[in-house]
């Protein structure tokens, strides 16, 4: 069966915490949505196991989102049920139907072993949700193959991520839906993987590090404005999966609520040594 991947990027009133988001989410709305529909459905929420300070700068005053919900559909008309179902629980809901790229999945590379924890248990580490506007002076093409072609090979080589997912937006679903064209999707091993530079730039050294920074930094200076690249921390939630090898297409290396606190808090420390 053929599915279309739908992502939702959403908005929560400033009163509400992190953990009523992760509830809300996990307890209330997962249900829902695999009842309207969803025939695969993945939730990225920052919640409370995921407090770790973002490596890009943001945008400064604006809000930031609460979590990224993807939904696999067989029928895209299904798609007004399930904003219905995030809209009532209280969220702003932005829509994109994207082309999804796994471009690295656990047990992909030597910094992550395959999945192994069931569906609605939180993944070790940490998960950073990068959403993506295509500067004006370049077109369409040309920011594909620079983000492709240029910055995935580098950070690839260079850092060390234990999943990895691009989805290129081919058009926005809901009304006033911020123009997004890309959403990345990066899996940490741990919180120190994202907070210890050495770790994050795959560097040995001091030498090492401003050389891989300046790499870094030319590559994505080359397709993005980095004032306006917005990056939020979050839990990873598998709540209805396939097998691996039927998620998405590869395109680096192909191979091959229960949603735990105390794990997360543990693995974020623990992945890193797998």
């Amino acid at each position: 069966m053929s599915l279309e991947k739908i992502v939702y990027i959403l908005w929560a009133p400033r009163s509400w915490d992190r953990e009523k988001i992760r509830r809300l989410l996990l307890e209330g709305c997962a249900p829902e949505l695999r009842g309207q529909g969803a025939a695969k459905l993945q939730m990225n929420i920052a919640d409370c196991y995921a407090e770790v300070r973002s490596p890009a700068p943001g945008v400064p005053f604006e809000t930031p989102i609460c979590a990224q919900v993807n939904v696999w559909v067989a029928e895209i008309e299904s798609r007004f049920a399930l904003e219905g179902v995030l809209r009532r629980a209280g969220f702003l809901v932005a829509g994109y139907l994207v082309d999804e790229q796994v471009c690295t999945d656990y047990g992909g590379n030597a910094h992550s072993a395959p999945r192994d924890w069931p569906d609605g248990e939180r993944s070790p580490g940490v998960l950073a949700v990068t959403l993506m506007e295509r500067p004006r002076r370049l077109d369409h093409d040309e920011w594909i193959r620079r983000w492709h072609g240029r910055l995935s090979p580098v950070s690839e080589a260079m850092q060390p991520r234990a999943r990895y997912v691009r989805n290129v937006v081919k058009s926005a679903l809901t009304p006033g839906a911020p123009s997004f064209e890309g959403i990345a999707e990066e899996a940490w091993p741990s919180f120190e993987h994202v907070t210890n530079p050495f770790l994050f730039y795959g560097a040995g050294n001091v030498f090492q590090l401003v050389k891989n920074m300046a790499i870094m930094l030319r590559s994505v200076l080359s397709f993005l404005t980095l004032w306006r690249i917005r990056t939020v921390m979050t839990s990873e939630y598998f709540l209805r999966s396939e097998p691996a090898d039927r998620a998405g297409i590869r395109c680096v290396r192909p191979r091959g609520s229960r949603a735990h606190g105390p794990r997360a808090r543990r693995d974020s420390g623990r992945a890193g040594r797998r």
